[in-house]
């Protein structure tokens, strides 16, 4: 995988020491652990499959007696030093994976701190009658099993330890070896922000050498009750196989729409925001735009405003050679070249022998409708644009390019008709109107924020709730007050 050089790196170092001095008020802790020598047995981290799993049941019992008002304090603190600390896991998830920008990564991990379900999600219902209270009440599972990404290493982390053990559950996180030091470095942290707020030990664990056969292991585990995966369609197919209950958030290919009632200077922001964002690895980020004819060119030219770089025909050819190993049929997705996955847009156009700086957030390229890049979930910056006749045919050709995946798409319209009918068809879990798909994720729009979106299995954004099972207690003939 490439690498940005030293220099580089230590302009970001600087830069992130520079704005952590800035913070007078933040409130301080002690230094943490560095990821790359994570204390295997302490804070979590565990050398085996077994003892992570062992140790996240007993800290369940436990977890189970402690007051709710107690458990409220304790992800209260997670989130704390969640914020405390995003900057460092940014830097630390970025520096390992090599994945995306350091400064989206940020962004990534305060929105989970601070916009992921906690406690007050889980609300109780009593049903009154002739016949006396029924009271219906969330229990938790016990051991849940968590599978994480590269592409979204420490925000996923974030965003799953609070989700699931807000809905009284353990969990022992299989993570992604790409992503592993940064990993334990945050789930260390989290058993700390627990433990300093009077939680059990080893309620949020993890293998320190995360393998294939390790996630494997994990599924299968006799104390694991219920699966949760973010991450792509082949660790989705295993935990389908596992016989137990999968929560899978899998892959996507989000299409945007852009008619001619736009607002075009908006959409064109808006597209960049989302397909720019952490260097398109984000699952939700804008993949391939339609655009009706007639407002085409005025999108291409509002696009190259907000910091595009358009390719020719001819550097285009130069693109597909460097980007895809493999460039795929006609309307069938293509293999990209991993090397340039979550790269910034300024190494790519090096690559064509196009200089820019960093400054430049996205690649555009216009392209016929049967181009692998429409097909692809390319997970980098680069944004193919197709031109269409209609709105119509350019809801037809998204719902096409999504792959029935019914994870996220945009649209930008002024056109309610047109909205409502690409609401309908698309059926996705996310489903964006004149905005970023970030949008979708509370990131600019109203709702909670969740990193794992369960299209496959129909929980869609996951919550608290997702974690928990419906448990009913019924008093016959007593206590209807009215």
């Amino acid at each position: 995988m490439e690498r940005v050089d030293e220099g580089q790196i230590a302009q970001i170092v600087e830069r992130v020491i520079g704005e952590l001095k800035k913070e007078q008020s933040a409130p301080t802790i002690s230094t943490p652990v560095r990821a790359e020598e994570p204390r295997v047995g302490q804070y979590g981290i565990f050398p085996d499959v077994d003892s992570a799993v062992k140790a996240a049941a007993e800290a369940f019992k436990i977890w189970g007696r402690t007051t709710l008002e107690q458990r409220h304090k304790v992800i209260a603190n997670i989130r704390a030093v969640m914020r405390e600390n995003a900057k460092l896991l940014a830097w630390e998830a970025w520096n390992e994976t090599g994945l995306g920008r350091y400064e989206d990564k940020l962004e990534k991990n305060l929105l989970n701190a601070n916009k992921t379900p906690g406690p007050e999600d889980l609300q109780p219902v009593a049903y009154t009658g002739d016949h006396g209270l029924t009271l219906i009440e969330r229990a938790p599972f016990g051991v849940v099993a968590a599978i994480t990404p590269s592409t979204n290493p420490t925000s996923t982390i974030i965003n799953n330890s609070i989700m699931i053990t807000s809905a009284g559950n353990a969990v022992v996180f299989n993570v992604h070896p790409m992503a592993k030091h940064c990993s334990a470095l945050n789930i260390q942290l989290i058993n700390q922000a627990i433990l300093a707020a009077g939680g059990p030990t080893n309620l949020v664990t993890g293998v320190a050498e995360p393998t294939i056969e390790s996630a494997q292991a994990l599924m299968r585990h006799p104390q694991v009750r219920i699966i949760l995966v973010t991450g792509g369609i082949g660790v989705v197919r295993e935990a389908m196989q596992s016989g137990k209950r999968s929560i899978t958030a899998g892959p996507g290919n989000p299409p945007v729409v852009v008619d001619e009632t736009a607002v075009i200077e908006q959409a064109a922001r808006d597209t960049v925001k989302g397909a720019s964002f952490d260097n398109n690895i984000v699952c939700t980020d804008e993949k391939e735009v339609f655009v009706v004819e007639s407002v085409a060119d005025p999108l291409l030219a509002a696009l190259k405003r907000h910091h595009c770089v358009e390719v020719s025909p001819y550097q285009l050819k130069r693109l597909e050679r460097v980007i895809f190993s493999e460039m795929g049929e006609p309307f069938k997705p293509g293999v990209i070249n991993k090397n340039f996955i979550g790269k910034n847009a300024s190494i790519i156009l090096k690559e064509i022998g196009v200089s820019a700086g960093d400054e430049v957030r996205l690649i555009i390229a216009e392209v016929p409708l049967e181009h692998p890049l429409i097909w692809t979930e390319q997970m980098m910056p680069v944004l193919p644009i197709a031109r269409v006749k209609s709105a119509d045919e350019g809801i037809d050709w998204a719902i096409k390019a999504e792959h029935g995946f019914g994870h996220t798409a945009v649209m930008h319209s002024r056109h309610l008709d047109h909205l409502d009918r690409m609401a309908r068809e698309i059926n996705t879990s996310i489903f964006v109107k004149n905005g970023s798909n970030l949008a979708g994720l509370g990131y600019g729009g109203e709702g909670w924020c969740s990193f794992s979106i369960a299209s496959p299995t129909g929980e869609g954004m996951t919550r608290p709730t997702t974690f928990t099972r419906e448990r009913r207690c019924t008093l016959v003939d007593h206590f209807r007050f009215v």
